[in-house]
């Protein structure tokens, strides 16, 4: 009995564009890749209604404008409060 092969998603995303290009044929792409006509299709298909998530999806280490307004004001406060606490 075969086992199952798995495949990364670097490899999965690869053979997806290679389809989504239409440059070679879904037949040829199977042979290319050893790998069967339905499952090019269905990472095709997953890879474009996922797509959309890539620009949705928050970059780590980026501040949005919210939380920088949030950290000035609490910066304004904090002055004016030592500036209260050194009169005293």
């Amino acid at each position: 009995m075969k086992s199952r092969r798995k495949f990364s998603s670097s490899f999965k995303a690869k053979v997806a564009i290679d389809a989504i290009r239409e440059q070679m044929s879904l037949s040829e792409l199977s042979s290319k890749y050893q790998i069967d006509n339905s499952q090019i299709s269905k990472w095709k298909k997953e890879f474009l209604e996922k797509s959309c998530m890539v620009f949705e999806l928050e970059i780590p280490g980026k501040t949005s404008e919210k939380e920088v307004e949030k950290l000035y004001e609490k910066i304004g406060r904090l002055e004016v409060q030592i500036d209260f606490l050194k009169k005293l």
